[in-house]
Parts: C-alpha cells; sequence; structure tokens
C-alpha cells in the first residue's frame, strides 16, 4: 500500500506534515506491506499555480497512490480525489508523518469523502 503524506521538508517519515496538501513542498510517499514500513521516499511538489486545485489532483495521482492523509483539503479537490478512487484520511494531530502511519494503522484516522475539511476552495 502506497501512502502520500504533504510534507514541510523531505525527511523520510520524520518529515513535519503540511498544512495545506497543494501547497506543500514535498510528498513523502510510505509503501507498507502488512503494516510494516518498506520504502520511504520524498518527492518535490511541482505545483499547481497554473491549474488550481484539479493540477494539484493529477499531480499526486501521478505517483499512483493508495492513500492520502491530509491536515485540511478543500471540497473542490476532496471530489475530484473520491471521484479519482483515491482513500483519503484527515489526520489534524500528528505534527510527523511517523506519529500519522501510527494512527492509520490503529484506525485512528478520520476517512473523508468528497466534503473536504475547509471551505475556501
Amino acid at each position: 500500500m502506497k501512502i502520500i503524506f504533504p510534507t514541510d521538508e523531505n525527511l523520510g517519515y520524520l518529515s513535519r506534515r503540511g498544512a495545506h496538501f497543494g501547497k506543500a513542498k514535498y510528498y513523502t510517499i510510505i509503501t507498507m506491506e502488512d503494516n510494516n514500513i518498506v520504502n520511504v521516499e520524498g518527492v518535490e511538489n511541482p505545483g499547481h499555480k497554473s491549474g488550481g486545485c484539479s493540477n494539484a489532483v493529477a499531480n499526486i495521482m501521478a505517483l499512483k497512490p493508495d492513500v492520502l492523509v491530509v491536515s485540511g483539503i478543500g471540497s473542490s479537490p476532496a471530489k475530484g480525489f473520491a471521484e479519482a478512487g483515491l482513500r483519503l484520511y484527515v489526520d489534524q494531530q500528528s505534527p510527523t508523518v511517523k506519529q500519522s502511519i501510527i494512527g492509520f494503522s490503529q484506525n485512528k484516522l478520520q476517512k473523508l469523502g468528497a466534503q473536504g475539511t475547509c471551505s475556501t476552495h
């Protein structure tokens, strides 16, 4: 399972999580098998100025994730991910990817649909 976390730095699972998925500097990609981390990769966020939130959705989907864990997301991109079939979770508590992975593995994160968490998009 490939899980993407928007992050502010490229320090693997020790990275601080980004507050806004589309404006995060990096995407930290955690590959898990049987609740164990088998690979960690960081990629730079190419940005989404020219295409708005739909471009941010395309950027993440190009990484072929199974799950996206965000701190917050507007309804437009949440709807885009829902239409693409991506499982979307929100974690507004964990400061690092490592802590968020623990919450995800313990089924403590809230699953989102197309509603998003904020009204600014």
